[in-house]
């Protein structure tokens, strides 16, 4: 059975097609749906098997980036967004989808508090990660390389064989947090799915423009304790075929991801 795949669609957001694009290429059936339609019925999370929140500028960033989309999920589709995510169905945020996992306190969520009212879920608590203002303090557009991180609990990316080339287009993803302690659950963890390295495929140890943004530990994106939720930065939906290369080159491709997480959900 082919794979539906919801695409969140709110008011600013402008990747819905590139992911749309991407998941047919992976082997799914993209359906982008308007947040007003989930809150009215006419649709329902488990009627598909993945959701996608796409790039964009939900809001015009309202508040913040990520954080009035955020606030929608909590107060419209909580409850099925919970379900869906505990019966194990994938989740990717990407660019201002990543923003609003981690402002909405699903990544990295506390696998301590199964209603997710501490801290993560709590807006009067302590929020242990964020992504905010690049330390160029510019919007950054430009191409980056990521690596998978092996430790990550995210098991579908196992299939991700090769680093990614693709590009990020943000003013506020800088991912960063509280303490060190927190940065210590995150790797201890398992929760660090995606670093930016460089060409090669070294570490890009903080080194400007291969960590585009300031982000500790080069860290481009995060998972759930569960596996399932997956957020980060850059937009490997924008390099699903190799003419979209700038250089030219072969390989690398962002298509893998949705490949793999596809395939994962399909069984």
């Amino acid at each position: 059975m082919t794979l539906p795949v919801l695409i969140l669609h709110v008011s600013g957001a402008n990747r819905d097609a590139e992911a749309a694009r991407a998941c047919e290429l992976a082997g799914g059936v993209p359906h982008i749906v308007h947040i007003n339609q989930l809150r009215a019925g006419a649709f329902t999370l488990s009627d598909y098997g993945m959701l996608i929140l796409p790039g964009g500028f939900s809001y015009g960033d309202a508040l913040g980036a990520g954080v009035r989309q955020a606030l929608d999920l909590r107060a419209y589709v909580h409850d099925q967004l919970h379900e869906f995510i505990a019966s194990g169905k994938p989740v990717l945020g990407i660019c201002n989808g990543f923003q609003t996992l981690v402002k909405a306190g699903l990544l990295p969520g506390d696998p301590d508090d199964e209603n997710d009212q501490k801290p993560h879920g709590n807006p009067v608590g302590k929020r242990q990660v964020t992504l905010t203002y690049n330390d160029s303090g510019s919007f950054e557009c430009r191409w980056v390389h990521l690596a998978v991180d092996q430790s990550t609990r995210a098991d579908f990316l196992a299939k991700v064989d090769q680093p990614i080339f693709c590009p990020v287009a943000h003013g506020e993803g800088n991912f960063q947090v509280y303490n060190r302690e927190a940065l210590n659950r995150l790797e201890q963890n398992g929760l660090v799915a995606f670093r930016y390295i460089d060409a090669s495929g070294n570490p890009a140890g903080g080194r400007y423009p291969l960590n585009p943004n300031g982000s500790v530990a080069d860290i481009a994106g995060i998972c759930n304790a569960a596996g399932n939720v997956l957020g980060l930065m850059p937009h490997p939906e924008d390099h699903v075929d190799p003419i979209q290369n700038p250089l030219g080159g072969k390989g690398r491709l962002g298509l893998s991801l949705f490949r793999a997480m596809i395939d994962s959900a399909s069984g």
